[in-house]
């Protein structure tokens, strides 16, 4: 796993190199306007998991708009969440000699070989959202983006007053819907929760039963129901994003019982149909994940391109929302 505490000085450069054509879907975008003053136009390509969740079609816009307002030239691919579809479009950016090369990793490995051949070709590589695991850390600049294994241990901060909130004595079990198997937020959410549950809570708290939901509505639902029949005495879910616990509230409800009372409900992510179930009472709790890394992505880019020194981490801004606060929070959520 990237070592998030040091810093890398920006390696700079284009040069050609064989590749392959993306499986992918592709397309551009950006301006035709130059950026740094009158300087060459960078172009940017940028690989992306796909569109399994409101998060990320809203991180998907939010970086196709700031690479517009930032005049690049964008190429960006859709992954579908496959990987070796993310492997071809990096090699075909590899073969276009693009300025330099973002992506968000479907999962965390089996990444070097396909990287080594960016820095054979002297094309800086900067990861958004999700990390990567590499013995060479020299084969990626920066990592932009959240601190999954705090989201995990926030989720089970925020699960303590939720439990505190309703009253709830006895023993608490606990159903985890996971993210997609190998991806970075499955496993470091899951990880920073049992962490503190074994520091704090090792005599109360109990997962009684845990399983991917791949980060999607359908997944949540289905898993839930699952959940509902192996485990009817589950009083908590906690949801590895918002969408997956959506799906999930619709099994809880089908099997008679109501989500945020008889089954508390903590998530992850905050996306607006996050903020609208927790309105309604049916979400007791959401940690922010903010998808919103356009514009600091564009930056460091930028400098980047320039040369310059960036952090090996650059961590994005997010808060923790209880329900009392859905309401008026709601109208302010841009995604």
């Amino acid at each position: 796993m990237l070592n998030r505490r040091n810093f890398l000085t920006a390696a700079v450069g284009v040069a050609a190199a064989a590749g392959l054509s993306a499986c992918a879907k592709e397309d551009e975008g950006g301006s035709s306007g130059s950026s740094g003053g009158g300087s060459k136009k960078i172009t940017l390509g940028f690989s992306q998991v796909g569109s399994e969740s409101g998060w990320r079609s809203a991180n998907t816009d939010s970086i196709k708009s700031a690479a517009k307002e930032a005049g690049y030239n964008l190429k960006f691919s859709d992954a579908q969440q496959k990987q070796e579809n993310q492997i071809s479009a990096i090699r075909s950016y590899i073969a276009q000699k693009v300025d330099v090369i973002a992506f968000s990793p479907v999962v965390v490995t089996g990444w070097d070989a396909v990287l080594k051949e960016a820095k054979a070709a002297k094309i800086p590589v900067i990861l958004t959202d999700r990390s990567v695991e590499t013995k060479d850390e020299s084969l990626f600049v920066t990592l932009v983006g959240s601190d999954f294994t705090d989201e995990g241990r926030r989720a089970a901060k925020i699960l303590e007053k939720v439990l505190d909130k309703a009253g709830h004595k006895g023993k608490v079990k606990i159903a985890q819907l996971e993210g997609t198997t190998g991806a970075a937020p499955a496993i470091e959410r899951a990880k920073g929760f049992k962490e503190i549950m074994d520091a704090e809570h090792k005599d109360d708290w109990e997962i009684v039963v845990t399983q991917t939901g791949d980060f999607t509505r359908a997944g949540g639902k289905q898993v839930m129901a699952a959940f509902l029949q192996s485990n009817p005495d589950i009083n908590v879910l906690y949801a590895h994003n918002d969408d997956m616990a959506i799906g999930a509230i619709q099994s809880i409800e089908a099997a008679g019982k109501k989500p945020g009372k008889d089954i508390l409900i903590v998530s992850v992510d905050g996306v607006k149909d996050g903020f609208v179930a927790m309105s309604e009472g049916k979400i007791n709790a959401i940690v922010e994940c903010n998808p919103l890394l356009g514009p600091q992505l564009m930056e460091v880019v930028q400098t980047v391109k320039d040369g310059g020194t960036v952090e090996r981490w650059i961590k994005t801004k997010e808060s923790d929302f209880m329900q009392d606060q859905a309401k008026d929070a709601l109208p302010t959520r841009k995604y």
